[in-house]
């Protein structure tokens, strides 16, 4: 009996000595990480004048979160945990992520015309336009933004009926606001409520983002920070035509890091959520080195800088690209790097993840700088966690 006891003994504190090692270990990485991430940040926010940043970063389950500098240059407000940032385009994946809840739902189909959900369409241009081409931003060439004389809604119809294609749809992506604005404003029809309700009543919640809004509740607003011109003016985002559906989301980088690894793991409660979420990898045209999913842009993984540099270069923001049409599609897998960019005038950001090494990244800044400077911060810190042993 008390040989059995010594060994327990001694079993327990070899297993105490191994718990100590790996919380070393693990305590040690976390540093590593965080200076992997000041050496790349901090200059960046030198060298673009940047007022402030917050970096999260998920590594196999484990949630990272840095913030620096300021969300208001003129209280001196840190960025903290609760600063909520404007994402830009990066809402276009709420967007593409409420849309295939649609599918799921069995309102809605990729494959139906505009005119199916939005009768006032008929007899247009979009009238034969599949919806999954609005999606992807291949319906004919759709300019970026929405004209400024479109005020309302029925400005917005007026202008889709007398819009005229420039190109063949399908054979073209011309990434626009009104094109995958137009998606998510149907989908959210085909459902028999309006964008804004659903997104803030049913999928956020369903997402457990309780940090992340289109419109900032009065009393989150001392948390909202300001953006900044490129005077150096504070500034946020204006209301708009489909800005909702298109660059309304303002979240926190702990709430978008969490929204990342659903698409990574899918670990979402709600079964018809977490396969519209892997839904949204699909890839459906090729163009260049990359597969245009529904908000996602996808890369074979591993990816070269150069590769992502191209994908995420300004003549595929403000230039047609040639599309080729995936058949079937590509469906959603592990070896990829997918991500996207978003900007509105006074903020910036960046979201990227490999779901094969269940890793993954959120860049928010408060101010507007170059993409390829986003990123190059991006790949450098993921790249440099694949070097950090004991995450």
């Amino acid at each position: 009996m008390t040989r059995i006891l010594a060994i327990g003994t001694v079993a327990a504190a070899l297993l105490q000595l191994g718990a100590n090692a790996h919380a070393a270990d693990n305590k040690d990485a976390e540093r590593r990480l965080e200076q992997l991430v000041s050496k790349t940040v901090r200059p960046l926010m030198k060298e673009n004048d940047l007022p402030g940043m917050a970096v999260a970063i998920t590594v196999n389950g484990q949630q990272f979160f840095f913030g620096y500098g300021v969300a208001s240059r003129e209280s001196g407000q840190k960025v903290t945990e609760k600063t909520i940032f404007e994402v830009g385009s990066v809402s276009k994946t709420f967007a593409a992520t409420l849309a295939a809840y649609a599918v799921e739902s069995g309102t809605f189909s990729l494959s139906e015309k505009a005119s199916a959900y939005l009768p006032a369409l008929s007899g247009s241009a979009l009238d034969k336009v599949d919806v999954l081409d609005l999606g992807t931003y291949t319906a004919g060439g759709l300019p970026l933004q929405v004209p400024d004389d479109v005020t309302n809604q029925d400005g917005m119809i007026a202008y889709f009926r007398a819009w005229k294609p420039e190109f063949a749809a399908g054979t073209h992506r011309r990434y626009s606001n009104p094109s995958i604005g137009l998606f998510g404003y149907l989908a959210a029809e085909s459902m028999g409520k309006s964008f804004d309700a659903l997104m803030q009543e049913t999928i956020l919640p369903k997402l457990g983002l309780s940090n992340t809004f289109i419109h900032v509740p009065k009393e989150r607003m001392g948390d909202y920070a300001y953006g900044y011109s490129k005077a150096g003016k504070p500034i946020r985002v204006s209301p708009g035509v489909l800005d909702s559906e298109a660059y309304g989301i303002k979240t926190t980088a702990p709430d978008l890091i969490r929204f990342v690894e659903a698409n990574i793991d899918g670990k979402v409660s709600d079964e018809k959520l977490r396969r519209a979420i892997t839904a949204t990898h699909v890839g459906y045209y090729k163009v260049g080195e990359m597969a245009q999913g529904l908000g996602w842009e996808s890369y074979p993984y591993p990816t070269a800088l150069d590769t992502l540099l191209a994908g995420n270069s300004a003549d595929m923001a403000f230039k047609p690209q040639k599309a080729e049409k995936l058949q079937p599609p590509v469906p959603a897998g592990g070896d990829v790097w997918l991500n996207k960019t978003g900007s509105t005038n006074g903020f910036a950001s960046y979201a990227a993840f490999i779901p094969a090494r269940k890793v993954g990244i959120v860049i928010l800044a408060n101010r507007s700088y170059p993409i390829p400077a986003r990123i190059k911060a991006a790949y450098r810190i993921l790249s440099g966690i694949e070097k950090l042993s004991g995450l």
